[in-house]
């Protein structure tokens, strides 16, 4: 999961070198968008706001949801 995100990054500061903005928005956006997305779901379904755990909050908004 890490490790996509982090090629995801890379590949991405590959396409702002060569100039291409629309791929590097595309990547970006078809990367980041499913984590984002990944984590919301995780934290309610394991309802890890209602629990009182600020660090797993935190974890989750940092995009380490599934290392929890």
């Amino acid at each position: 999961f890490m490790s996509e995100t982090a090629a995801a990054l890379c590949l991405s500061a590959g396409y702002r070198d060569t100039g291409d903005r629309i791929w590097q928005a595309l990547t970006l956006l078809f990367a980041l968008v499913p984590c984002a997305l990944v984590q919301l779901s995780l934290v309610f379904i394991h309802r890890d706001v209602s629990r009182d755990r600020p660090l797993v909050l935190l974890l989750h908004l940092l995009q380490l949801g599934p290392l929890v």
